[in-house]
Parts: C-alpha cells; sequence; structure tokens
C-alpha cells in the first residue's frame, strides 16, 4: 500500500542535480515520517533520488508513473527537521 504524501514538489522539467537537491530542502523542513512526493520529468532523477535517500538515510518509498512525469516517494527518516 503506497503511503498519501503530506507534501508534494514539483520538478517537472528540472534537469539534474536540481530534482534531487530540491528535494533535501523540502526535506529539511518536514517532520520525521512525512512523507514527500517529488514529480520529475528527469531521465536521471531514476537513479538520483534512490540515490540520494540511500546516502542521506531518507526511505526511497518507490516510484511511479504520473502522466508525463514520474513521482518518487521519500519518507523523512531523520530528526527534526530532517
Amino acid at each position: 500500500m503506497t503511503p498519501a504524501p503530506d507534501a508534494e514538489l514539483d520538478a517537472i522539467g528540472l534537469l539534474c542535480p536540481l530534482p534531487v537537491l530540491r528535494a533535501r530542502k523540502r526535506l529539511q523542513t518536514m517532520a520525521p515520517g512525512a512523507v514527500l512526493r517529488v514529480l520529475a520529468t528527469d531521465p536521471a532523477a531514476l537513479v538520483d533520488i534512490p540515490h540520494f535517500c540511500a546516502e542521506s538515510g531518507h526511505a526511497y518509498l518507490g516510484h511511479s508513473k504520473a502522466g508525463q512525469a514520474t513521482a518518487y516517494l521519500i519518507r523523512c527518516q531523520r530528526g527534526t527537521p530532517c
């Protein structure tokens, strides 16, 4: 079952590394356990977002198609704020 996102980040049209940089900035404002949905069209995000999660300690919950974009789910796993 896919968790409902607590926040959404529109990174459509942005190229590497901007989707990850903006996700990192948004996660810093979120509470632990909150879920961020990132919408991105950059093909590199398929590798970059899971790698960012592994390196930063956040939980990568997966991805799915969302129209022309891909939706990535990230659960904030660090202290307050993330």
